[in-house]
């Protein structure tokens, strides 16, 4: 009897995924003559295969089409951002499978997305700053002489960590990492303005030491009449709502050799004079 039923549900999962392999081949789009005339037998011939000549492609189908909303979203923007092209729905269910024209709610979710574009028939990717190439870049940084993240270009256009770095070699721009967050910030350096510094003033510079919390210094900066180009504050409150620890994790004592210690190395005794 248990197994009658493993076979009943077998049949109802092979008839499903066959009406998930039609609507497939009726949703792709004909490229010329030869394909028209093959695509009016279409459904006839998605019929006749055979659902175990399938079976994986086809349970990953449903299992994307079933997954939550929110994974589909990102198989969707992950597409977008990879290929930079305004894609149909239609384009988008045969590059990753996710089906928005049965699935409405990732439609209207995709539409309010602020990572997305929808020009009322096709989505494409959306990033913070439009750019296009090395000199639009450039261009962007130095509108921000108080220093602008690179997390809000870096999605930009596909090369865009490879220009920063050969803008950085040239000496158009500084990459400087953030004291708290340890996240990169790009100043611009402007080459009309040579400055000479020194070395006495290096030092004094040097020997200053900031505090360790990143918020004391922003809060100093906006004493002296000078904008952060960080948040730390905000930054927090939003590590705290997702659930992130911004404790920095404790460093591990390094072990001490002792006399108690065991000795691998005993054939390199020079290693351990200062044991006796």
């Amino acid at each position: 009897m248990a197994l009658q039923e493993k076979l009943d549900r077998f049949k109802k999962q092979q008839q499903a995924c066959q009406s998930t392999l039609i609507g497939i081949a009726s949703t792709r789009k004909p490229a010329g003559p030869a394909a028209a005339s093959s695509s009016s037998n279409g459904r006839t011939q998605a019929s006749a295969t055979k659902f175990s000549n399938d079976t994986e492609r086809l349970q990953h189908i449903n299992s994307i089409r079933k997954g939550p909303i929110g994974a589909q979203m990102k198989r969707v923007i992950d597409l977008l951002r990879q290929t930079r092209q305004a894609l149909t729905p239609e384009q988008i269910n045969e590059a990753c499978y996710v089906d928005m024209r049965t699935n409405k709610d990732v439609f209207e979710s995709l539409k309010k997305n602020p990572k997305v574009h929808f020009d009322g028939d096709r989505f494409s990717y959306k990033s913070k700053h439009d750019l296009k190439d090395k000199s639009q870049l450039l261009y962007l940084i130095r509108k921000f002489p108080e220093g602008i993240p690179v997390i809000d270009m870096k999605d930009a256009y596909p090369t865009v960590m490879e220009d920063l770095q050969a803008l950085k070699a040239a000496g158009q721009i500084w990459l400087l990492s953030n004291f708290d967050s340890q996240e990169d910030i790009a100043y611009p350096n402007d080459p009309r303005v040579p400055i000479k510094v020194d070395d006495d003033l290096k030092q004094l510079f040097r020997g200053i030491e900031l505090p360790k919390d990143m918020h004391v210094v922003e809060r100093d900066l906006q004493k002296n009449g000078m904008k952060p180009a960080t948040d730390t504050e905000k930054r927090r409150s939003a590590a705290q709502v997702q659930g992130i620890s911004t404790k920095p994790k404790p460093k591990k004592k390094k072990k001490e050799i002792t006399n108690r210690t065991k000795l691998t190395n005993s054939h390199l005794p020079e290693l351990f004079k200062n044991l006796s």
